[in-house]
């Protein structure tokens, strides 16, 4: 007897990490996709990362900088809930006039730079100025276009102040 509750404890502990190693091995698998998201946006969008240069810098295309402020500034308010993510989406391809694919590539690639730039409030900054360097003041009514519609709540302290430093990258005032 004492046989048979050893072995089952054995069994019962193999079983046990062999279901953690497999968790690990898809937890493995589920960083790699993510990896290979950035990867597929980055190269649908040209973007090419340089030596030495912040990755924000290397942003050509107006319609990036657009989609990873609208990305940014969901998340000053808190961690941006499923509904906001759709809402930029949806304002995305609307304003922006792009596809699906396209919209959720730029929310990909948008959500990096943030994570490049130390966080939201960063990667407003340097996004903006970025933005006006590449587009100039005309970037500003598609911008407020995307963050208006995708803000449907009142704005919390920290968007109301995105929003001034947003304007004053722009050169609005």
């Amino acid at each position: 007897m004492p046989f048979l509750i050893a072995l089952l404890g054995i069994i019962a502990a193999a079983y046990f990490w062999a279901n953690r190693a497999n968790n690990a091995r898809h937890m493995a698998g589920d960083v790699m996709d993510m990896a290979n998201d950035v990867r597929a946006a980055a190269r649908r969008f040209g973007f090419k990362r340089q030596t030495n240069i912040h990755p924000v810098e290397s942003i050509d295309d107006p319609r990036l900088a657009i989609a990873a402020i609208g990305a940014a500034f969901i998340e000053l308010d808190d961690l941006p809930t499923a509904e906001q993510r759709q809402r930029l989406t949806v304002q995305l391809r609307s304003k922006l006039r792009v596809d699906a694919t396209e919209a959720e590539e730029m929310e990909v690639l948008g959500r990096w730079f943030i994570s490049e730039c130390g966080g939201a409030e960063p990667a407003i900054a340097r996004l903006s100025r970025k933005l006006y360097k590449i587009g100039g003041a005309e970037q500003m009514e598609p911008l407020m276009a995307v963050l208006k519609e995708t803000v449907t709540d009142t704005l919390s302290d920290r968007q109301r102040d995105a929003l001034e430093d947003i304007t004053r990258a722009m050169r609005v005032r």
